[in-house]
């Protein structure tokens, strides 16, 4: 799976609209093997982000789960932790 794609369901707040169009780009990208398409592809290209986009956010929404929301501000903190660790302090040398 791309990196760069983020888990969406099950956050307070909710993942919005502009989230899930990244994340549908991100995998568009991915499997199309392009970052950008050429002016040919185009069309094809933005219609699959389109598509992608709607799937995702019709399965966010039908979701559902007995556990509690995540918290986003406590998720980034985590993932900042982790980067920390695997990629080690900021500004420090080695």
């Amino acid at each position: 799976m791309c990196r760069n794609i983020k888990t969406l369901a099950n956050f307070t707040p909710p993942a919005t609209d502009e989230e899930i169009r990244a994340s549908a780009l991100q995998f568009v990208r991915k499997l199309s093997g392009c970052n950008r398409p050429s002016r040919a592809n185009e069309a094809a290209f933005d219609r699959a982000v389109g598509e992608v986009f709607d799937s995702a956010r019709r399965l966010i929404d039908s979701l559902t789960t007995n556990a509690p929301p995540r918290d986003r501000d406590e998720e980034a903190r985590k993932a900042r932790e982790r980067s920390r660790e695997r990629f080690g302090q900021p500004g420090a040398t080695g």
